[in-house]
């Protein structure tokens, strides 16, 4: 078993950083508090432009349930690699504005065109509802591949936190559907929810939703109202589809790029996963986040920690996909 890095100190940019999070208290969170906090952070930095891209179309996609809103972004007009980006914020919150610059930077680095998917949330739509809404738009993707990048053989799926665990758990459904996928590209992914985070013989499993329990943006308990509005029942859990870690095979699944952060109560789960892709013969790499919290790939306009290290992932991702099947 791969041991964990010595503990580096916290980037001290971040430091600063993490007292103007939002989503930290949720005992006064709202679902639409939530929303219109992330809303607010992402607006916050209007004043750096965002990063350049050729082309940001809106677009739809077919979900689980109809059509939904996504948005491309592409570099050149070129044949080039196609990537399915599933947004973060604990499946509640979490949008096209908020994760936009996430989606430009993933094109810029990779040369990918990408499409990020505006899944249903709950707790209007509970669970398996964004999981059947990732899965419809990949398999939509797939099947109009020629209009995008136009390499069937270079198809991808990305996600951030709760976008992440999207990923995973769209990349082995696509395996038992026959789709084949090139890379999976997981950032501090949500693998394990059996216990939602409160239960004590659980969390045991996995030392850091102890260690980083509070104090580094993302805490055990903000995960725990996640869970608790995800899931309508919370026996859904074992459900691969919302646990990818309890999978009862993940031969077979895309070659994947795994982010975790140091100080991030997900990073063990996070870790937990890429052992279990190891022991299935799955190629992957885990880039271990020293020095970082939940939510990095986000704060690389402040930190050069953060920009680099999720430099380093974009980067590893876009060899898997030029590799292609």
């Amino acid at each position: 078993m791969r041991g964990l890095p010595m503990a580096a100190p916290l980037d001290p940019v971040i430091a600063q950083i993490i007292p103007l999070l939002p989503m930290r208290d949720p005992t006064v969170m709202t679902p639409q508090s939530a929303r219109e906090s992330l809303r607010e952070l992402a607006a916050s930095r209007a004043a750096i432009p965002p990063p350049p891209v050729d082309t940001v179309q809106d677009i739809k996609v077919q979900g689980g349930a109809g059509p939904l809103d996504a948005r491309l972004y592409r570099i050149g007009t070129g044949p080039a690699p196609t990537v399915v980006f599933f947004h973060g914020g604990g499946w509640v919150a979490g949008d096209l504005e908020t994760h936009d610059r996430q989606a430009r930077w993933l094109a810029i680095e990779t040369g990918a065109v990408v499409i990020s998917v505006d899944y249903r949330r709950p707790p209007e739509t509970r669970f398996p509802g964004a999981f059947e809404d990732a899965f419809a738009a990949v398999s939509d993707v797939f099947n109009r591949v020629a209009e995008f990048g136009g390499d069937a053989k270079r198809l991808g799926v990305a996600g951030d936190s709760a976008g992440g665990n999207l990923a995973a758990a769209t990349a082995i459904a696509c395996r038992d559907a026959g789709i084949k996928l090139a890379a999976q590209l997981l950032v501090y992914p949500v693998t394990d929810v059996v216990g939602g985070y409160a239960e004590a013989r659980e969390n045991a499993r996995y030392p850091s939703r102890a260690e980083n329990a509070e104090g580094y943006f993302l805490s055990r308990a903000v995960m725990a109202w996640f869970t608790g509005h995800y899931l309508a029942d919370p026996t859904h859990a074992k459900d691969w589809r919302v646990s990818p870690l309890r999978a009862p095979s993940l031969a077979g699944v895309a070659p994947a790029i795994v982010t975790t952060a140091w100080f991030d109560p997900l990073r063990d789960e996070g870790a937990a996963y890429v052992r279990a892709l190891e022991a299935a013969g799955v190629r992957v790499k885990h880039h271990e986040g020293a020095s970082l919290i939940h939510g990095y790939f986000g704060l690389g306009d402040a930190s050069d920690v953060a920009r680099t290290e999720a430099q380093r992932a974009r980067a590893d991702f876009k060899a898997l996909l030029a590799r292609g099947i």
